[in-house]
């Protein structure tokens, strides 16, 4: 895709296309719907907590070997060796003061990656070895989120962090944690969730929970069609009333693409668009599991060109070694996005966000879209600079 070549001393009558540089993709404003807490420690921060905490079970102990390791375990293919990196991370957040550290750093890497709203999801029950309770854990995590929101306020960046509680779908603690969701609604948490292992698991196994929310007019999302399929989505839909899909990536499944390039939608796909039910795809993550084999081949490139509500998020961004700058340079690659396509995934996902409808509205029009038109205009300005004929020499 190739930009017009204005005529010395004029400026192009017609603008470029704005495919962006690495540099505008980190400044742009973004949106994160879909990033687990547990999925995205600093490999130092995770050496210094088992060091404190007593925790000796770590593959390495050296930060950048770490690091590597995280990275080398979620590519390998392994179920067994993905699901290991959890239990490392895991088990060095058991403490108050290890929950704060990770938020705190949490809202400030998304910060400094131009992230300006994110809800990120975490499973209080996976905090308890130490003597914790559910409000403790909730709190801590909270506390951290404000922490980091206001470091990064003064280091000049903006960022406000909401919290998804998370069940995990194996357990039988769901409604516990939707209770505990709902008393906090109003410090932090924005909704609920549900994650785990999709095959044998069901969503309608914790009905109880979604039945619960509903009746308290709370907002929930649910992992669905990640592994599993269009099963697993039709249940959070039309069984559990689930407000997101978390992935969502199978709806593909649906979608028949002719020889002739015409597009058939099965009925699921048609109400999932219809509805404007928002599909929270995680591109890397999505290819380390296998329900994509390339960037350029993953479903989110025909979901944007039909027009579903389609966000980009990162899932786990210390296991797929991304960030949401990278997230949406490889799509860029893959695609020839430009940043009207990336303005259109970020307010898809802030219109998707739960919280106050006149709140996202105002960063909608008060943030994201004045940033990105800064951001496009920016071409103005080299031009001119470019073709000024002004040499500096004495008239």
């Amino acid at each position: 895709m190739t930009s017009q070549t204005a005529p010395t001393g004029a400026v192009a009558a017609t603008a470029p296309a704005h495919v962006p540089t690495q540099d505008q993709i980190r400044r742009a404003p973004k949106v994160l719907l879909h990033d687990h807490l547990d999925g995205g420690l600093r490999p130092r921060t995770v050496v210094d907590l088992a060091r404190e905490n007593g925790y000796a079970d770590l593959p390495e102990t050296d930060p950048e070997k770490l690091g590597i390791w995280f990275q080398e375990a979620a590519d390998s293919g392994s179920l067994e060796r993905y699901l290991e990196t959890f239990r490392h991370t895991v088990g060095v957040l058991q403490t108050e003061q290890a929950l704060i550290r990770v938020a705190r750093e949490c809202a400030e890497d998304l910060a400094e990656d131009g992230v300006v709203y994110a809800e990120v999801r975490y499973a209080p029950e996976q905090h308890l070895d130490r003597g914790l309770s559910l409000e403790q854990v909730v709190e801590a995590v909270n506390e951290g989120f404000r922490q980091g929101e206001r470091l990064a306020r003064e280091n000049g960046r903006r960022i406000r962090v909401g919290a998804l509680l998370t069940a995990m779908r194996h357990a039988a603690r769901s409604l516990e944690i939707a209770e505990l969701a709902n008393r906090y609604r109003d410090t932090g948490v924005v909704g609920f969730d549900i994650a785990g292992a999709e095959a044998g698991y069901p969503p309608t196994r914790h009905l109880d929970a979604f039945e619960y929310l509903k009746r308290e007019n709370n907002h929930f999302t649910i992992h669905a069609g990640e592994a599993f399929g269009l099963p697993s989505i039709w249940q959070a839909l039309q069984w559990c009333g689930a407000d997101r899909l978390g992935h969502g990536v199978r709806i593909i499944d649906d979608i028949e693409v002719r020889e002739d390039g015409t597009v058939r939608l099965g009925r699921l796909a048609s109400y999932v668009r219809d509805k404007r039910i928002p599909l929270e795809l995680c591109p890397s993550s999505n290819l380390q599991t296998g329900a994509a084999p390339s960037y350029a081949e993953h479903p989110i490139g025909l979901l944007r060109r039909l027009h579903f509500r389609a966000t980009v998020n990162t899932d786990n961004r210390l296991m797929s070694h991304t960030t949401m700058s990278r997230e949406f340079e490889h799509l860029v690659e893959a695609f020839g996005y430009t940043l009207d396509d990336l303005q259109w995934f970020s307010v898809n996902a802030m219109k998707s966000a739960f919280i106050p409808f006149d709140e996202r509205l105002a960063m909608i029009n008060d943030v994201i879209k004045p940033g990105y038109a800064e951001l496009k205009s920016e071409w103005l300005f080299r031009q001119t600079a470019s073709t000024s004929g002004y040499a500096g020499s004495e008239g």
